[in-house]
């Protein structure tokens, strides 16, 4: 077994195609399609279905997909701490929650691309449990999370916390109790959103009974409570680019308290200058919060 058949498969599997992956290594499809049947021989297994003109993964090129991904990374780590004080470079894969994507890291993203040019942020958003997996399995170096992750291969560090607030169409009237809520659509992400989960404990605790619509999409919850349909919890974040959207009224109340946002990375990739000066630059920002 080679680092490059690793590299090859980890390509095939990825693209779904060997003509992409030789495309993407700049090699001849006929080299990938040799050495990956010399690999298969060598482990015994298919790690391929052919299906039409395209590959489809195997369930065990899917179990050792999962070891090449960290024996790459690691490879990846050993090189880049063979020189700590350079600058940061390469590619930088971070995650985040819809919410922090939106309110919390546009301005922050772009102070990161002007102090470190040669760094390739890859960005991409996801729920919590999704964004953890892939951390934990090194498809990302990082992510922000509003859950505190419980996972052995995980560190974590309290970056800030998002008010939340209620939303409602200024035409639905003032939302001024929780009893107003009483009936009405609340539109919210799916079960397992945090924010979602506040809300519901806050409805309980105030023994109020209200429709709750799952909605995996800040942009269309928006679009409903804009037009009058409902109502929605939100971070402030999500109230002030409402603002764009439509007539859209917002209400704090002292008992709905802040949730509390995680930044996450895989502890066994201890040094990574790229991810290091992110977490830096990302502290720096939310201090205050």
């Amino acid at each position: 077994m080679e680092f490059s058949q690793l590299a090859m498969f980890k390509a095939v599997a990825d693209q779904g195609s060997i003509v992409r992956a030789a495309e993407l290594l700049h090699c001849v499809p006929s080299n990938i399609t040799s050495r990956i049947k010399l690999l298969e021989r060598e482990l015994g297994v298919s790690l391929f279905i052919r299906k039409g003109r395209g590959l489809v993964i195997s369930p065990s090129g899917r179990l050792f997909l999962d070891y090449t991904n960290r024996i790459l990374s690691l490879c990846q780590e050993a090189q880049r701490s063979l020189d700590p004080a350079a600058a940061p470079s390469g590619n930088l894969k971070i995650g985040a929650i819809e919410s922090s994507a939106i309110g919390r890291l546009p301005r922050l993203l772009s102070s990161y691309h002007q102090f470190y040019p040669s760094v390739q942020i890859q960005f991409s958003t996801g729920d919590w449990s999704r964004l953890l997996n892939d951390v934990v399995s090194h498809e990302l170096d990082g992510a922000i999370i509003a859950v505190r992750p419980e996972h052995p291969d995980i560190a974590s560090v309290e970056i800030y916390k998002e008010e939340l607030l209620l939303i409602a169409s200024a035409t639905a009237g003032r939302i001024s109790e929780p009893q107003d809520l009483s009936g009405m659509d609340i539109f919210m992400w799916p079960e397992g959103c945090p924010y979602r989960g506040t809300l519901e404990n806050w409805l309980r605790m105030h023994e109020v009974s209200s429709r709750i619509t799952d909605i995996a999409s800040y942009g269309t919850i928006l679009g409903c409570v804009s037009s009058g349909a409902g109502a929605s919890l939100v971070p402030r974040g999500i109230f002030e680019q409402s603002k764009s959207v439509g007539s859209i009224s917002g209400y704090v109340f002292d008992d709905l308290f802040p949730v509390q946002n995680y930044f996450m990375w895989n502890k066994k990739v201890e040094v990574y200058s790229a991810r290091d000066k992110f977490v830096e630059l990302l502290m720096e920002e939310f201090k205050e919060t």
